[in-house]
């Protein structure tokens, strides 16, 4: 019986450092973020519905979504936000369960789903145990300004878009703090496998 972990925390907190880490250790990971990116691929439902409802200045020349014109509209406007969401919610979720079932079928006893939103988007049955990433809010900010080199008003435009961090570390089964060097989210990442027999 494989164990199904939800991997999740804020934007820029370090998810993607403990997904690479899972990644490097040969565990899966199904990544939300590459569901996403798979149904707005040009041709699929949800690629149609987001052209029609956020028109032609969202597609790049070569018919593509143009993520970061698409991102500086929804993360500054909540409604168009929940517009979105509730385009590709469906697809995305079935994206990670056929995925996930994939890799238990190939007889994983851990499979990491690593899901930005999965409070927000309700993902907490389809895991046994859930992983907050978190970090503190000058950390966390000052990340995302350099990761997105973007300005602090917009920075705080899209950590104020997600759910909050005490909200996502009360739900949470363990936290990893990601405060420090990459050296110490490891090490806790391997005590984490360890107690779990992994």
């Amino acid at each position: 019986m494989a164990f199904i972990l939800g991997l999740t925390g804020g934007i820029a907190t370090g998810k993607s450092a403990a997904s690479a880490f899972f990644k490097k250790r040969n565990i899966p990971v199904v990544d939300a973020d590459i569901g996403a990116r798979v149904v707005m691929e040009p041709g699929n439902r949800a690629y149609q519905k987001a052209v029609e409802l956020f028109g032609s200045q969202i597609v790049n020349k070569d018919k593509t979504i143009n993520r970061r014109k698409l991102g500086s509209i929804v993360f500054n406007d909540k409604d168009k936000m929940d517009q979105l969401n509730a385009i590709v919610r469906k697809d995305i979720f079935n994206w990670i369960r056929s995925e996930k079932q994939a890799y238990i079928d190939a007889g994983h006893p851990l499979i990491v789903l690593d899901i930005p939103l999965l409070f927000e988007a309700g993902y907490e049955s389809e895991v046994d145990e859930i992983m907050v990433i978190t970090t503190d809010e000058t950390t966390q900010l000052e990340r995302l300004m350099s990761r997105d080199q973007i300005s602090k008003t917009e920075a705080l435009s899209r950590i104020s878009s997600q759910q909050p961090m005490d909200s996502k570390r009360d739900r949470a089964d363990s936290i990893i703090n990601n405060n420090g060097t990459i050296e110490e989210t490891h090490e806790q990442l391997d005590n984490w496998l360890t107690e779990k027999g992994y």
